[in-house]
């Protein structure tokens, strides 16, 4: 009963910040309440006993992001220009988009349940053969260093060439700005 309530708070929050974040002109702000979005959702992952998904969220989605997007905000303006179209187009898709993946969750078991086969087969071999098979002694390293090795390299691949991108966006501006004798 109380985890239900804190999901509840949780979600309202989030709900909350996401109405200030589509409202608000003023970048700065935005880029504060994504912030705070990143944390909320790294304690959501906490409730659901994904510590270690949690602490990579509080740190790349609210740590390495944040001070991405405010190194950004210095070298550009921090007030959106009001928008040039209706949103009647953008809000249809992200209505169609939400109505689609609530329908696709009808047919999902409840959560937790543990006659599924993620919990009866998959997990227990992971528990039981992760030290033998890989030797690493902590099971949640031996399965991403080893069972999910690639996903894993995939997962830094990406997360490499959108740092990369980000710094050649910010060298780029850098140059242009010297070469033209402006400031931003």
């Amino acid at each position: 009963m109380i985890e239900a309530l804190i999901n509840m708070v949780l979600l309202t929050l989030l709900a909350a910040i996401m109405i200030g974040v589509v409202r608000l002109r003023n970048l700065f702000a935005v880029v504060i309440l994504s912030s705070a979005y990143s944390f909320i959702i790294a304690t959501v992952l906490i409730v659901l006993d994904a510590v270690d998904v949690a602490m990579t969220e509080a740190a790349v989605g609210a740590g390495i992001s944040t001070v991405l997007m405010l190194a950004v905000l210095f070298l550009t303006k921090t007030e959106e220009q009001k928008p040039k179209h209706s949103p009647a187009l953008p809000l249809f898709v992200a209505t169609v988009t939400g109505i689609a993946l609530i329908y696709g969750t009808l047919d999902l078991p409840a959560f937790g349940v543990p006659d599924q086969p993620i919990h009866t087969h998959v997990g227990a071999y992971y528990l039981e053969k992760s030290v033998e098979e890989t030797g690493i002694p902590n099971v949640v390293s031996s399965v991403l260093a080893s069972y999910r090795g690639f996903d894993t390299l995939g997962e830094t691949t990406v997360v490499f060439t959108a740092g990369i991108g980000v710094l050649l966006l910010l060298r780029r501006n850098r140059r242009r700005n010297g070469k033209n004798g402006e400031t931003s």
